[in-house]
């Protein structure tokens, strides 16, 4: 009798458990098509999305980046769906403690396979619940990656697994005790071990199996009802997420800004056809995300790996790259279920009274996605202007969640239809397209620092002169900015040294679109942009070497998208190769310990990460030292995402925070390979200059001033600075 009890009971469960989960997945499916269409590309091709998407989930190759923590996260992965058959087969022994599973039964690869996964992943799932004690934001505050994560969630999963594999080791162990188990001790030590202490009891193990059957049917009842639990959910919806990702090589949805597409989500938009009422200028609503992005709002784990390494949030800024999206995906779940059925502003707007379950509908639907606590928003406009798109979340997120591309359309939307965005970024867009430089400084500026130099620097005309290898992109800061024009002269001559034939467009050359771009402001982007275009198709340039990063990602990444095809390379690789090639020899020793600081756009962004690192590597008596965050892990200098030209009125500095960083390693000079750092690292250390809190022979210098140093045997840095104060 208590075995038909059970039976009915734990099939009641799994019929009521599958019937809720099927209702809860069509729900979620439901609600994420909410989303507007997303561009073809995201479906194909089938094969190497796949491939991606399986070696990316089983490999958990982004997991991994954090060591023990992926490997225990692996296991825990692997059990949940290979542990479904000892699901199976309990559901039979219920029914009768002698049951076995047909066919594998009696496998002792079966039998070890199973001891194996569940012992190690019970092992790892201490580990981890150790670990978030350990990590515990209630002692951290904000130093805690779980800060801001809904913590009683991860604890219930957490308990369900933990239950479910001790369960499976007890009815293992009651099995032996029984003397009703094929496998040898060697294959499950543990289950062996587990029986030598429990009773022979066929009703304990119909007990025990149905417990096990009860717990795993109320977590899918669970999933059903908290469709918002990611950290439950993110095992079913993570592998559709990764598939649809924007890069189908298998890297983050880094590098190039996600264009604006039109309504059907076909073809990019264009401004001189494109109707706002009809197309979306950026997202004003949650519904104005693609479905896509509603899915990455479904997939959050609250893992809280983007918050870790995020330079605003480790600066006390209100930006968390996970709360952003936790709180659209709660935005969104609250109100799809609504547009589901119809119910729009305009079916309201006579019903003011009118609610739902208690829910004030018309509130809802008119709550502002980016707005202040005052105003009700979402997201508040300090959470959104506090990106420096550096990509660290993105870079970092197991589940391949596209923050940036989600804040910049947000961003598109304020600026272009709200006309809402920091009061200082105003001169920044007038200057860009007044001037095309975002200091709006006069074209003929561009060519100054030609006259500092003692060999002629081709310039275009009309057409590259003949034999031309390389048309130098100088950039605006490269130009027009003193610290950066350094850098500029000293590419120039390494380029002559070396032999390599290179030409400039001097006035004719204008900002590549970045700040506007990443600012919101796509229109001046794609003025400007499409100004380069048919600058650069029109003089047959095919190879470009770029200084700035931020132009070295623009022309190589996001120019195709609007017809400009080149090959481009930033300067410290055509340099590394020229050391490579003997075209360029450092010879004088420059005995002084240096930091490299990793350019976001060109590390995280393009994965450079290397030449640089080559070229100092060649110069004699260098001594490298990392930072405690590099490369991947590098620490935004908090220039990126327009933020050069806005004030940074919250909390810490970002280029104080690094330069901090930087002087933890006591170095004698800071190393970058981009103006834009060269600028917020070299601010930060005069203030620490002025304060006394660092060596006043301490300088920030690119790469290529280093190797410039060494192969023209230039006096020491000491020396060179007391000739310039002279």
């Amino acid at each position: 009798m208590l075995y038909i009890v059970l039976g009915v009971i734990t099939t009641l469960f799994a019929v009521v458990g599958l019937g809720m989960f099927a209702v809860g997945v069509s729900r979620m499916v439901r609600i994420v098509g909410v989303g507007r269409p997303v561009e073809k590309e995201r479906k194909g091709p089938f094969g190497r999305r796949l491939t991606n998407t399986l070696i990316e989930t089983l490999g958990h190759t982004r997991m991994l980046k954090w060591r023990w923590i992926g490997v225990a996260h692996w296991f825990v992965m692997v059990s949940f769906p290979l542990l479904a058959f000892t699901v199976a087969e309990a559901h039979g022994e219920v029914w009768d403690p002698h049951f076995h599973l047909p066919i594998i039964h009696d496998w002792t690869i079966y039998g070890l396979a199973i001891e194996a996964i569940a012992a190690l992943s019970l092992i790892a799932l201490v580990g981890l619940a150790v670990y978030r004690q350990v990590k515990n934001p209630k002692r951290l505050g904000r130093a805690s990656r779980f800060a801001n994560s809904r913590s009683w969630q991860a604890y219930y999963v957490e308990a369900y697994i933990f239950l479910l594999l001790v369960s499976i080791f007890l009815i293992r162990g009651i099995k032996v005790a029984m003397d009703d188990f094929a496998f040898p001790v060697w294959a499950t030590p543990v289950s062996h071990a587990v029986g030598a202490v429990m009773p022979a009891s066929e009703p304990l193990l119909a007990v025990v199996a149905a417990f096990k059957l009860i717990i795993s049917w109320l977590f899918f009842m669970a999933l059903a009802v908290f469709l918002t639990m990611g950290v439950g959910w993110h095992r079913f919806t993570a592998p559709v997420n990764i598939y649809f990702k924007r890069n189908t090589d298998g890297s983050p949805a880094l590098g190039p800004a996600k264009p604006m597409m039109d309504a059907k989500g076909e073809k990019p938009l264009d401004f001189e056809e494109a109707d706002p009422d009809e197309d979306p200028f950026g997202v004003g609503k949650i519904e104005d995300f693609t479905w896509k992005g509603l899915l990455d709002f479904t997939t959050c784990t609250e893992c809280g790996r983007c918050q870790s390494q995020c330079p605003a949030w480790n600066t006390g800024k209100p930006l968390s790259p996970k709360k952003l999206v936790m709180d659209l995906r709660e935005h969104a779940y609250e109100k799809a279920p609504y547009l589901l059925q119809g119910i729009t502003e305009e079916t309201l707007a006579e019903k003011q009274d009118e609610s739902h379950a208690g829910v004030d509908v018309l509130a809802l639907l008119q709550k502002p996605l980016v707005g202040t606590e005052e105003e009700g928003g979402v997201i508040d406009p300090d959470v959104l202007w506090s990106c420096t798109n550096c990509g660290a979340c993105v870079e970092q997120c197991p589940v391949d969640i596209e923050h940036i591309d989600h804040i910049l359309d947000m961003r598109r939307y304020q600026v272009m239809i709200e006309s809402s965005f920091p009061s200082e970024a105003n001169t920044l867009l007038k200057n860009l397209e007044n001037k095309g430089n975002p200091w709006g400084m006069a074209e003929d500026k561009r060519l100054d620092w030609v006259s500092e130099v003692d060999f002629e620097v081709p310039v275009v005309e009309d057409k590259l002169p003949e034999g031309t290898e390389y048309l130098f992109w100088v950039g605006c800061a490269g130009a027009l900015e003193d610290r950066a024009k350094k850098t500029t002269k000293a590419i120039a001559e390494l380029l002559h040294m070396a032999g390599v034939k290179f030409a400039v467009l001097g006035g004719m050359e204008a900002c590549t679109g970045d700040p506007a771009r990443r600012l919101g402001m796509e229109y001046v982007f794609q003025m400007l942009a499409q100004q380069n275009v048919e600058t650069l198709n029109e003089i047959g340039a095919t190879k470009i070497v770029a200084s700035c990063p931020h132009c070295f990602n623009t022309l190589g990444n996001e120019y195709p998208q609007l017809g400009g095809e080149y090959e481009v390379v930033h300067h410290s690789q055509l340099l590394s190769k020229l050391v490579e090639d003997g075209r360029l020899t450092p010879v004088q020793p420059i005995d002084e310990k240096i930091t490299y600081h990793d350019p976001c756009f060109l590390g995280r962004h393009n994965k450079v990460y290397t030449p640089p690192r080559d070229i100092m590597a060649q110069v004699p008596g260098v001594k490298t030292q990392e930072m405690h965050r590099h490369k991947e892990r590098g620490f935004c200098c908090g220039a990126g995402g327009a933020r050069m030209w806005m004030e940074e009125r919250i909390g810490k500095r970002i280029n104080t925070e690094r330069v901090d960083e930087a002087l933890t390693t006591d170095p004698d000079t800071v190393s970058t390979a981009c103006p834009f750092c060269q600028v917020m690292l070299g601010d930060a250390i005069n203030e620490k200059k002025s304060k006394g809190e660092a060596k006043e022979t301490l300088e920030v210098v690119d790469v290529s001033q280093l190797l410039l140093r060494s192969i023209k045997g230039d006096a020491p840095k000491g020396e060179e600075q007391e000739k310039e104060n002279a």
